[in-house]
This record gives C-alpha cells, structure tokens and sequence, in this order.
C-alpha cells in the first residue's frame, strides 16, 4: 500500500510521504487565498470557502485566519460558521451538520502520532474522523482531538478539551470535556 492508501485505510502512514505533504501543501495555497480574501466581499469569501472543503451547504462563513490540512476532507452543513483563528486538521474527513457555530481559536484534530520515540521519528501518523451534528455551538479555544463525534443540540463551553463522544441534548465542559446537564431542543416543539 502507498502512504496515502494506508491513511485513507486508518491505518499508520508517513506523513513525510510526498503525496500526504501534497495535500497538506494545496490546503495551505488554498487557505492563504481565503485569509486573504477581503472578509466583507461575502461572494468571493464563499467562493473561496467552496474550492478550499470537500463539500458546503448554504451561507458558509469562515473568518480569518483559518487552517487546515486537506480541506477537501471538511464537510459542512447550511449555515456554517467559524470565527477567527480556526484550524481543522482534516487529514481525516471532518464532517460538520447544519447550523454550527465554531468559536475563536478552536482547534479540530483527526491526526494523531505514537506514543512510542520510534514511532514518531519514523513519521508516523494515524488519522480518526471527526464528526459534529446539527445545531451545536462550540465555544472559544476548545479542542476535538481525533475520532469524536459529537451529537446534535450541543454546546461545548469555552476552553473544553473534547476527548470522548458527546451525545444529543447537552452542554459539556472542562478538561477533559464532560456533561454539565441536558439541554432542551425547543426544535421538537415546533
């Protein structure tokens, strides 16, 4: 297998390989255009948003400075947004739901690397998607380490670190993350 099948697998690959660094180098092109892209020109912002990820539903917004490492491995819903100073790292697919809010300074992983020295020098990576439901609320300068999905009607309180699932209906906080009390969804009522 080339490194690239072997990290589309989920299985430990180089990310020194040429072809891993070649999408991590477009994501970087491609994220410099956005952070360059006049924040007030919401066409041309939304345009640039659109050949950056995988895949965007209506009204995507995402201010500057924004990272990531694919891009094209960001799926987001309608109503998209992320504030400023966000990076994804979507070596693996991050897959966002409708109306989702993404506080400054947050931090969505989906690489990992050994515990193991030799592990590491020999540049190793393992990659875990990253998926996040409908109506969820992220504060600032939270962190989703690799392979956490996150349910709908969420909120996660500012500074959390998200290292397990979070399930429907609730606000978690703290480092690591966990639930603080359940959350009505006025939605059902409707």
């Amino acid at each position: 297998m080339t490194e690239l099948e072997k990290l589309e697998a989920g299985l430990p690959y180089d990310f020194r390989d040429p072809e891993v660094d070649a999408r991590k180098l477009h994501a970087v092109k491609m994220c410099k255009v956005l952070n360059e892209t006049d924040p007030t020109d919401y066409p041309a912002c939304e345009k640039a948003i659109r050949e950056l990820f995988g895949s965007v539903g209506k009204n995507p917004v995402v201010l500057p400075r924004f990272n990531c490492d694919n891009g094209k491995n960001i799926h987001v819903g309608d109503d998209f947004l992320t504030n400023y100073n966000v990076t994804i790292l979507d070596i693996a697919p991050v897959t966002i739901g409708d109306h989702v809010i993404i506080g400054p300074g947050t931090q969505i992983i989906t690489v990992n690397h050994p515990l193991s020295p030799s592990g590491r020098r020999k540049g190793l990576g393992i990659a875990k998607p990253v998926t996040i439901g409908n109506d969820v609320w992220i504060g600032g300068s939270v962190i989703i380490v690799p392979g956490v999905t996150i349910g709908n009607n969420v909120v996660i309180a500012a500074g959390a670190v998200v290292t397990h699932d979070v399930p429907d209906n609730c606000l978690v906080g703290g480092v690591p993350a966990r639930k603080i009390k359940d959350i009505p969804n006025d939605l059902e009522e409707e």
